[in-house]
């Protein structure tokens, strides 16, 4: 009779240690993805001040940099995209830091659709403060720099250039 408390003690310990190897690599691995989702939306700004850099550094035809407008944009929706899933992984992470223990529906379970119903929507994540104050100063400044080429002569802007 004495071995069987000391039994059921093991296997609560075994299941609870089991238990807790299945919450760390799931953490471990939904970790990584919001690493690589991090990293991916760190290139593309990087990507996005380069692209404007070159073009402030061309004097290209005026024509063409009407143009530039649009990988901006197109950049800013990526980079949108990507913000708003790793924050679908963090909820994700937070879920299972709070329910793995007791909980195993869909274990290992990547899929973040659960998650999407809080109205979070690509465009909410676009104009949220941090990529509006990025990409949107971006685009100000190149509308200021269209502005500026296709209003003022160019004899004017090379005297305020120099």
């Amino acid at each position: 009779m004495q071995d069987k408390p000391d039994t059921l003690l093991e296997d609560k310990s075994k299941s609870f240690e089991i238990r807790r190897s299945t919450m760390l690599k799931e953490m471990d691995l939904i970790q990584e993805i919001i690493k690589r989702m991090a990293t991916t939306s760190f290139l593309i700004k990087g990507w996005a001040i380069t692209l404007i850099a070159v073009i402030f550094s061309y004097k290209s035809d005026l024509n063409a940099t009407h143009f530039v407008l649009i990988p901006v944009i197109l950049f800013w929706f990526l980079d949108s995209y990507f913000l708003q899933h790793e924050r679908l992984y963090r909820k994700l992470y937070a879920w299972v830091v709070q329910n793995r223990m007791t909980d195993d529906t869909e274990l290992f379970s990547l899929n973040t659709l659960r998650f999407q119903r809080s109205g979070e929507t690509i465009f909410s994540t676009m104009f949220s403060l941090t990529l509006f104050t990025f990409y949107g100063g971006a685009v100000l400044l190149l509308l200021v720099y269209l502005l500026s080429r296709t209003w003022f002569p160019s004899w004017l802007l090379d005297c305020v250039c120099k």
